[in-house]
């Protein structure tokens, strides 16, 4: 899944390596940066969130604190 808030981080990225970025477009980045680190977040406890770990045996050995993040819902 592409985080749309990505094209404009390189954008602004491309533009600091060529000049010093005015404090709107610093603001703009941090923001951005935010969004990005929440979305990626999101992602991640959606992935945690049905995982499950078997072993080569194909004994379900899910670590106790993830069976418990799961069971609260993921709220971690």
């Amino acid at each position: 899944m592409r985080i749309p808030e990505l094209n404009r981080i390189n954008e602004l990225a491309a533009l600091a390596k060529t000049r010093v970025l005015s404090a709107e477009e610093t603001a703009e980045r941090a923001a951005l940066r935010q969004a990005y680190v929440n979305a990626v977040t999101g992602q991640l406890k959606n992935i945690l969130s049905v995982t499950t770990v078997i072993d080569s045996e194909g004994n379900d050995v899910t670590p106790a604190a993830l069976r418990k993040a799961q069971a609260e819902g993921m709220a971690v």
